[in-house]
């Protein structure tokens, strides 16, 4: 296995999940939170990534990250260099991508919350803040843990994206996707069996994490009530 593209995934698939649970939470709670034209339009916008080709967004944003564009320019302003072929323009992509994975759990969750206790804490001087803190999220918790864990799972799994917009720049812009496709290539499919094992094997286990954690909660919940 490529343990530099492992490493480099890793990382990427961390600093992508950490940076979208930030955005994604108070967007998900706005969403959730009521309804309207703008809340539609938001979760068209946000939900995009999942039904357009992965190269269409890689290739725009390849464009727009370029110097023929305002954008492009602006940003090389700051940065000193373009960020297309580098980790942090494949950090940025990899946020978009991976966008809906951490959102639409996320409202899920929130929607399912019982007002009556939202109502209740506010209604005992909580302000929206400390309600949402200690009311919402305790209760919204196994959709918080299914969006971390599907934003990272399906950040390790990117292709397309990472391919359009980093390219195949090994230490930069190499990760386990684009290794497995290079082995591939290469006629190597020893090698490229057991990368591609690894993915299969990190997917199911993450998949099953999510899966088997509610039941286990509400099978302890149920030994305490006999307990009790």
């Amino acid at each position: 296995m490529d343990f530099e593209a492992l490493w480099l995934t890793l990382r990427l698939a961390a600093a992508t999940t950490a940076i979208l649970l930030l955005l994604a939470v108070p967007l998900a709670w706005w969403i959730a939170s009521g309804l309207g034209t703008m809340r539609a339009l938001v979760q068209a916008v946000v939900a995009l990534p999942l039904v357009l080709p992965p190269t269409v967004l890689g290739f725009y944003l390849l464009v727009a990250m370029g110097p023929l564009t305002a954008p492009g320019r602006l940003l090389i302003l700051l940065f000193g260099h373009t960020l297309a072929f580098s980790f942090t323009g494949l950090l940025i992509g990899s946020v978009l991508y991976s966008l809906p994975f951490a959102v639409q759990p996320l409202v899920a969750g929130f929607e399912a919350v019982d007002r009556g206790y939202i109502e209740v804490a506010a209604g005992l001087g909580a302000s929206p803040w400390r309600v949402f803190r200690t009311v919402v999220l305790p209760m919204a918790r196994t959709s918080l843990l299914t969006a971390t864990v599907l934003t990272f799972t399906h950040t390790v799994g990117e292709f397309g994206v990472v391919l359009m917009l980093g390219g195949n720049i090994p230490g930069a812009t190499r990760t386990l996707s684009i290794s497995l496709y290079d082995l591939v290539q290469d006629g190597n499919y020893a090698a490229a069996n057991r990368t591609a094992l690894a993915l299969v094997v990190f997917a199911a286990a993450a998949l099953a994490a999510i899966y088997l954690l509610p039941s286990v909660r509400r099978s302890d919940g149920r030994q305490a009530d006999v307990v009790r």
